[in-house]
């Protein structure tokens, strides 16, 4: 008896009806990003293990896959004290972390602010569940060396503009400030070695809601009633007495620029990310759970790696999300022709036809022909052919007739 044969957990192999309409999506995105001016680049799929775990990934650093050294004895198994020690590189868990790097390599052959385009599959070690998959792709944008919120505009306008063309136009931005988050934690008298807890503990506020919330800060000697009336307060535009109003600004700016989509303040909204230094977003839908892309400034990360600081902010679109969302027509022109071959046509002069068509510019895929002529005409329109035609022998490229599929 045969056994079943899968791909890796969290992984996934794509049909080729599946990989057409992942592609579609694909050059929607790309090339809403590339006509505003973004420029695409490449990077490694793996790093330098001590990079990708500088403490600049969060907890996405716990999820990297590393890939051990190369010439490694029994000895060394045995003598290591952690698994980390037996590796030099690693897969990329996010495409933030290549980027810094490739800018603070690349920094003298690049404009002074530099609008990158990453469009590639990260892997995670994460637990495999609906929607969360170990190997995923990212549409990430980021702009580096604009430290004013024109940058945060651009990506806005861009994402928005994506969306759109996608015809997703129900979907909105949540924005946040990091530095309002910090703002009403000391407010609220918030310890400072418990901001990062006490950030996680609210970011579950749309799940266990605010009774929740505040029970868990609680646990942690959090007053969290304090705390979400700090974070109300700010939702409605008031500023607590003893929190400097300038804190409010860039979201109030950004708030008031038309960006081709709709922004929305929520002062609960933290994202994991502890690199964020300013605005923050987050991309939602009305009819769904879950985000759909996100992103924020990260100022102090390409310093690490450059040696002087660069401003820079990024956002980046769920590609596996939307591609759940997305029904993307096939584009007019995209003709594939299907020759039924008859057996008795040598498949010497089978190809001959074929490659005469092909030369005239159009895509063609050679089938025998079957008794079930309407079965196989319905599988090959399934995978995409549009049009097909019977090669009898003594047939040319010029004698067939070709007929449209259904």
């Amino acid at each position: 008896m045969a056994t079943q044969v899968h791909p890796p957990r969290g992984m996934r192999d794509f049909l080729p009806v599946d990989k057409r309409a992942r592609e579609r999506v694909l050059r929607v995105i790309r090339g809403a990003y590339q006509d505003h001016g973004f420029e695409e680049i490449e990077t490694p799929v793996v790093e330098d293990a001590e990079r990708l775990h500088a403490g600049l990934g969060g907890d996405n650093e716990k999820l990297a896959f590393a890939v051990m050294r190369r010439g490694l004895t029994v000895d060394d198994l045995r003598e290591a004290q952690a698994p980390l020690e037996l590796a030099d590189l690693g897969l990329r868990f996010d495409l933030t972390v290549p980027l810094a790097r490739f800018i603070a390599t690349h920094r003298a052959s690049l404009p002074p602010v530099f609008r990158a385009i990453q469009i590639a599959p990260v892997w995670r070690a994460e637990r495999p569940q609906r929607g969360r998959y170990r190997q995923f792709m990212q549409c990430d944008i980021d702009i580096a060396g604009e430290p004013g919120i024109a940058a945060e505009l651009e990506l806005l306008a861009a994402t928005g503009d994506a969306l759109t063309r996608l015809g997703i136009p129900d979907a909105f931005i949540r924005i946040n400030d990091r530095r309002i988050l910090l703002a009403a934690l000391d407010h609220a008298g918030v310890a400072a070695e418990l901001h990062e807890p006490a950030l996680i503990t609210v970011d579950k506020l749309d799940k266990i809601g605010p009774e929740g919330v505040t029970a868990e800060l609680a646990e942690r000697g959090v007053d969290g009633a304090r705390l979400l009336a700090v974070v109300d307060a700010m939702r409605e535009g008031e500023v607590p007495g003893g929190i400097d109003p300038a804190v409010l600004e860039p979201v109030r700016d950004l708030l008031g620029a038309n960006v081709g989509i709709r922004l929305e303040f929520d002062p609960t909204l933290v994202r994991g990310m502890g690199y964020y230094t300013g605005p923050i977003f987050e991309i939602a839908h009305p009819d769904l759970p879950f985000s759909i892309g996100g992103g924020g400034r990260y100022d102090g990360m390409i310093g690490r790696f450059l040696g002087q600081e660069l401003p820079a902010v990024g956002i980046s679109l769920g590609f596996e999300r939307l591609v759940d969302l997305v029904e993307l027509p096939v584009e007019p022109g995209a003709e594939t022709v299907a020759l039924l071959v008859d057996k008795a046509v040598e498949p010497a002069a089978a190809l001959a036809i074929k490659r005469d068509l092909v030369a005239a510019g159009q895509a063609v895929r050679m089938q025998r022909r079957t008794k079930n002529v309407t079965g196989l005409l319905e599988q090959l329109a399934a995978s995409g052919a549009t049009h097909f035609a019977f090669v009898r022998p003594g047939d040319t490229a010029e004698s067939l007739e070709v007929k449209p599929i259904g």
